[in-house]
């Protein structure tokens, strides 16, 4: 056990902003959705019995851009919304948070997307959107900054545009210019079953792109839905149907067990950050984030086993840290925070 999990080499090669690491070609381009979460006032609730809500930026690849801007690192969004007050509130947000929104465009024809969610007594997260359709839906090719996908170190993307045209072909397109580039494609499903038209329909847009990524992020939820009811804590279940001959990292979020990693020469678990938690929104965009956030100044990280454990453990502690406060955006954490609460807790 040691008290101390990062070891000195790992510092300076991802935490180190000024050291040779952070090289022109570390950037994270996120693509995806950017949109307005409101969340009840008080906790435990269904929507219908929350007295009042409150907003907050949302959307799971915005979440993931501005954790790695907030550790330090280099990151742009690509996505669209509407051209009123919501839509300019998200992109403040974003330019605020030192994240390059270059690739943003707004839409003078719909409105911003917004999302009603909470947390059930029962633990359960009920969900409501708004989005018909909304801006983040409509985002066409000939707007697509080509420029700024093709100077991705790696192109991090989820499923919600994999849903409606024109975003669906619009992320095709984005994926084949970052492939093409040298990027590694990075994704997490992020499953919201209530956006999509039937499970079939579902399963079939999640895995139009799985064999095309080079990292996976997936919950052990999303597990039993894509391979409709199999055991998610099964290593032969995940790598049989799961794992493809392309894929460099699949990472299974166990919330605050920690996670698993797979890849082809190796498999494990991370611990996770005991914290008491508040709020779980956005914990997986943290987790996901911080490892991309030490990736893109160590692309091949994944073939060590032991710097990637080292890294899983910095993005679980920056997950943990995420839950202690409300809200995604404003929950992520500092580098320096996340460096503080492991500093306090052991590793295995």
């Amino acid at each position: 056990m040691s008290k101390n999990p990062i070891s000195d080499d790992f510092n300076n090669l991802s935490l180190n902003k000024n050291g040779d690491s952070f090289t022109k070609g570390s950037l994270v381009v996120c693509f995806g959705e950017l949109l307005i979460d409101f969340v009840p006032t008080v906790g435990g609730v269904s929507l219908a019995d929350a007295p009042a809500f409150k907003k907050a930026a949302g959307g799971a690849p915005a979440n993931v851009a501005v954790c790695i801007a907030k550790l330090g690192g280099s990151a742009a969004f690509i996505g669209k919304v509407g051209e009123d007050e919501f839509g300019r509130m998200l992109v403040d947000i974003l330019k605020t948070n030192n994240v390059d929104i270059s690739g943003v465009r707004f839409d003078p024809h719909a409105r911003t997307a917004l999302a009603f969610v909470t947390l059930t007594a029962d633990g359960e997260r009920e969900f409501m959107f708004y989005r018909n359709p909304s801006a983040d839906m409509r985002l066409q090719e000939l707007e697509l900054d080509t420029d700024l996908v093709k100077k991705a170190a790696i192109f991090h993307c989820g499923s919600i545009s994999l849903i409606e045209e024109p975003s669906r072909s619009t992320q095709f397109a984005a994926i084949e210019i970052a492939k093409k580039s040298g990027s590694l494609l990075s994704y997490d499903p992020n499953l919201r079953l209530p956006l999509w038209p039937s499970e079939e329909a579902a399963r079939k847009g999640i895995m139009s792109i799985w064999d095309q990524a080079d990292i996976i992020k997936i919950s052990g939820e999303e597990i039993s839905f894509l391979t409709e009811g199999d055991d998610p804590n099964d290593d032969n279940v995940v790598l049989t149907k799961l794992f493809h001959p392309n894929l460099s990292l699949l990472l299974v979020s166990e919330g605050a067990a920690g996670c698993r990693y797979y890849t082809k020469r190796f498999k494990g678990r991370v611990p996770g950050v005991k914290v008491k938690a508040v709020d779980t929104t956005g914990a997986g965009d943290a987790f996901i984030g911080a490892t991309l956030f030490c990736l893109a100044s160590h692309l091949n990280l994944y073939e060590d086993e032991d710097k990637l454990r080292e890294a899983l453990f910095f993005a679980n502690a920056c997950g943990a840290l995420t839950v202690t406060d409300n809200g995604a955006i404003p929950a992520l954490p500092t580098r320096e925070a996340v460096q503080k609460i492991m500093a306090e807790k052991s590793y295995e």
